[in-house]
């Protein structure tokens, strides 16, 4: 990645004392064959690539971190038509992995040109949206699992093989449980720069992300991009739907975590914007049930779950799980994921040189054939701050949705109460945003993108 500058973090005291770098991986004490591997490349301090939230033309508080199209640097040639300027994107394939058909703008940039992070657009026109930065990318290397299995279960199998070889996995009782100082309050991840991951999506370019996802996923993002610069955001929290597995990880989406931690169970809860809650069951393995005929490991009946289900095994104080029977969905600008998505995510202790507990690094490595053309990592670290038996600690928050906002002719528009208004109920299995954009702003458009060809080919 090209930096210009390694931004410094300023922090209060009380925090510095219990951070741990970011994505630093922890020592596992011998070579794994599926966790603990170094990343290639952090993003702590990078800059971000693209407008950011607030940054304004002519009342900016910060630098632009763009340009506008007028004030391009030499050697940067625009497209005779990009994102922000196309009347139907999808015939625009051809394009999609050139940076500037994007305009260099990550996806998390994108939501700031006229989406709900901002204030007010960052131009009065689309087609006068600013650019990003075109020499600015986190490497597709440093997104993509370092491990070379195939599938969750190929890997979950292999580390459990792996702990059988040195004695495990443990069977504990609360009285040689070596997890209990997990017990407590996490830090929240948004304004933590300790805890961003690339999953924020701020430090890509997006024709990056785009080559990770199959040709159908493709597509799908740059609907979500197209109808983001264009004004037309639908966010799930904005009408009260559900916000989907991986919003777990998007800082913004969740405060801090609460894990309770017990020799069979271990729970970790989050809110606001929804109700996260993940329930390990340890030692507990899956319904392998139906997998010929499409279907996914699960613990209950066939029917996925917005969260998943979860199993796991102690390798020591190290709790390695795998997810499976996920709801396919959305998050933001990222990209969509299919419910044929499973994890593997390894919660190791993070401890200073003395050996005190500091909080816990969660690897995840995120496998989904129909989505991804291979399976991608994500590291951030959770940093302990609070106990449970602290005489000021306050009770978690458990989120209510009433919903005021409602589409209406493709836009969230606020309704008040005591309004009459036609209103079409959603599928909510059948991807409802591409229904609300299709029928209101894609009538004139090439369509369904079924002849996509596979524009990113790295065999």
């Amino acid at each position: 990645m090209k930096f210009s500058l390694v931004k410094s973090l300023v922090l209060c005291s009380a925090t510095i004392a219990l951070q741990v770098p970011a994505q630093q991986m922890p020592d596992t004490g011998f070579e794994s064959v599926g966790r603990g591997r170094p990343l290639m490349e952090s993003v702590q301090g990078a800059p971000i690539v693209g407008p950011a939230r607030g940054f304004a033309r002519g009342g900016a508080e910060a630098p632009l971190n763009g340009y506008y199209p007028d004030e391009l640097p030499d050697g940067i040639e625009p497209l005779e038509v990009d994102v922000f300027t196309t009347t139907d994107f999808y015939a625009d394939e051809a394009l999609w992995s050139d940076p500037r058909y994007f305009r260099c703008n990550s996806p998390y940039a994108t939501e700031a040109q006229r989406g709900i992070l901002t204030p007010q657009p960052l131009s009065e026109t689309v087609e006068g949206s600013p650019w990003g930065n075109c020499d600015i990318d986190l490497p597709r290397e440093a997104i993509v699992s370092p491990y070379g299995f195939a599938t969750a279960q190929e890997h979950y199998e292999a580390l459990l093989a792996e702990t059988e070889g040195r004695g495990g996995p443990g069977d504990y009782t609360f009285k040689d449980f070596p997890a209990e100082e997990w017990n407590g309050i996490y830090q929240r991840p948004a304004g933590s720069s300790n805890q961003q991951s690339w999953y924020w999506l701020q430090h890509n370019q997006v024709s990056t992300a785009l080559s990770l996802l199959t040709p159908e996923y493709q597509k799908r993002m740059v609907q979500e991009v197209y109808h983001q610069v264009h004004g037309h955001a639908l966010w799930q929290s904005s009408f009260c739907w559900p916000e989907g597995f991986m919003r777990r990880y998007y800082p913004f989406a969740v405060w801090e975590h609460q894990i309770i931690a017990t020799p069979d169970m271990v729970q970790i809860s989050a809110g606001v914007a929804d109700n996260f809650i993940t329930n390990i069951h340890v030692g507990r393995e899956f319904n392998m049930e139906d997998i010929p005929n499409g279907g996914v490991p699960r613990l209950g009946e066939a029917v996925p779950r917005w969260y998943g289900e979860t199993v796991g095994f102690w390798d020591g104080d190290v709790l390695i799980t795998w997810t499976s029977n996920i709801q396919g969905w959305k998050a933001h600008s990222a990209f969509e994921f299919s419910s044929q998505m499973q994890t593997i995510e390894i919660y190791t202790p993070n401890r200073d040189a003395d050996g005190n507990f500091l909080g816990l690094n969660h690897e995840s490595i995120l496998y989904d054939p129909e989505s991804f053309v291979e399976p991608v990592r994500i590291v951030r670290n959770m940093n302990k701050v609070n106990e449970f038996t602290d005489p000021d600690l306050q009770p978690i928050v458990f989120i209510e949705c009433f919903q005021n906002i409602f589409p209406v002719d493709g836009n969230a528009v606020p309704i008040p109460a005591g309004t009459v208004i036609e209103y079409e109920v959603p599928d909510m299995y059948g991807r409802p945003w591409d229904k609300i954009w299709r029928d209101a702003f894609e009538q004139d458009m090439s369509g369904s993108g079924d002849d996509l060809e596979d524009l990113f080919n790295f065999e």
